[in-house]
């Protein structure tokens, strides 16, 4: 996870901008600054790139922050991204949260004061900073979360709450179930890919009408220019970790009304049951499923091609046909975005194989079998019902 390697990878996907992660971090930060440099317009390039200079990707400055506090007489525990311009303005960033926690520690820096004291503290410094609540609905870490949200943006940023423009759907939920709410209406909706790994880069994205500039991006996400901001790229939000209700370790997996029948109660351990995703929404929702709102900015859902090519191989995800396929693949038909969302059919069918096509045409059209992910247990995908995997196995066998 290095800025070279990103680099490399959001070429293969057809990424033009990606966020750095982790610019709280020193070791990271003194990285960050070593190999980037500014590029003028508050985002920044590689400055020794790995492709020729007309296919750089740029980068944007990010991070993402824990506090854990105590508010409303409850425990909470919410994750934020902070975006910001420059160098400059990052050390201050770093400076300020590194008075009130330890910004060495592995994964994201934890604090003990309320988030929408984070809210304060970083407009303090900029008022060119963006502060998004991430992955709103996960229950664990988050605005929204089951077990240790909040119930409005309001109600958790108090004061500071006018200063929440945007927010980060996660993986668990898309924009069509934020739909939902309609005290998000004026509020921008985001995805990230939440990568951990190279390859998992945009499974998440978001894709723009504009110049690649930080502060004309930051302009549209703030004021939800549907001209500029055109949609996200969303998984299907069943395949989150967190969609469903159930028990990983008692391998429970309920809907929203089958966790209600049992009182939120695990049949098996007696203890109750991690509430997902789906049925957080449920219960703060004021408007039926589907409703959409007049100004809404559009999703598109995909699969990652390395997971179609995979199923249609009968092979693992990481296997070296798979990935020979899929390099094979965009070498001919260029990124892996555009080859999921925008290559004609007929031009996929004169290089890919009939099942990896068929997979692509499926997966447009969302004609998919899905289980839904839970209690930290990916939802599964299924693209061929599993006569046709036989059948494939079969003819490969003969």
């Amino acid at each position: 996870m290095e800025v070279e390697t990103l680099a490399r990878w959001a070429l293969n996907k057809g990424i033009a901008l990606l966020g750095t992660g982790d610019f709280t971090h020193p070791a990271y930060f003194a990285e960050l600054k070593a190999k980037l440099v500014a590029g003028g317009n508050g985002l920044f390039l590689l400055k020794n790139p790995p492709e020729s200079k007309d296919k750089q990707v740029h980068f944007i400055l990010t991070a993402e922050v824990n506090n854990i506090f105590t508010q409303g007489g409850k425990l909470r525990k919410i994750h934020t991204m902070l975006f910001a311009p420059t160098f400059q303005v990052a050390e201050e960033i770093n400076a300020a949260l590194a008075k009130r926690g330890n910004l060495h520690a592995d994964g994201r820096p934890t604090f003990s004061f309320a988030v929408k004291d984070l809210v304060r503290i970083v407009r303090d410094i900029s008022p060119d900073i963006l502060i998004v609540p991430a992955h709103v609905w996960t229950p664990w870490f988050s605005l929204f979360g089951a077990n240790s949200g909040f119930d409005s943006i309001e109600e958790c940023f108090e004061e500071e709450a006018g200063y929440i423009r945007v927010i980060e759907t996660g993986l668990s939920s898309d924009p069509q179930m934020n739909w939902r709410l309609s005290a998000l209406d004026e509020i921008t909706l985001i995805s990230n890919s939440d990568a951990h790994s190279p390859s998992k880069i945009g499974r998440e994205a978001n894709v723009f009408d504009c110049a690649l500039d930080y502060y004309e991006i930051i302009e549209a996400l703030k004021t939800k220019n549907r001209n500029a901001f055109l949609y996200t790229i969303e998984f299907f939000p069943q395949e989150g970790k967190y969609h469903y209700d159930g028990h990983r370790n008692c391998g429970v997996l309920f809907s929203p009304a089958e966790t209600k029948s049992h009182n939120y109660i695990c049949p098996v351990c007696g203890r109750r049951l991690t509430v997902g995703v789906m049925h957080r929404v449920e219960s703060l929702a004021d408007r039926p499923e589907g409703f959409t709102p007049q100004d809404a900015i559009g999703a598109r859902h995909l699969v990652p091609l390395s997971e179609i090519i995979a199923e249609a191989l009968s092979q693992g995800v990481n296997t070296k046909a798979v990935e020979g396929e899929y390099q094979r693949l965009i070498l001919h038909l260029g990124s892996e975005l555009d080859m999921l969302l925008n290559v004609p059919e007929e031009e996929i069918e004169k290089l890919a194989s009939p099942r990896v096509s068929e997979g692509i045409r499926r997966v447009r059209e969302a004609r998919l079998q899905i289980v839904p992910g839970y209690d930290g247990v990916f939802g599964k995908i299924n693209i061929f019902a599993e006569e046709e995997k036989k059948e494939t196995e079969q003819k490969e066998l003969f």
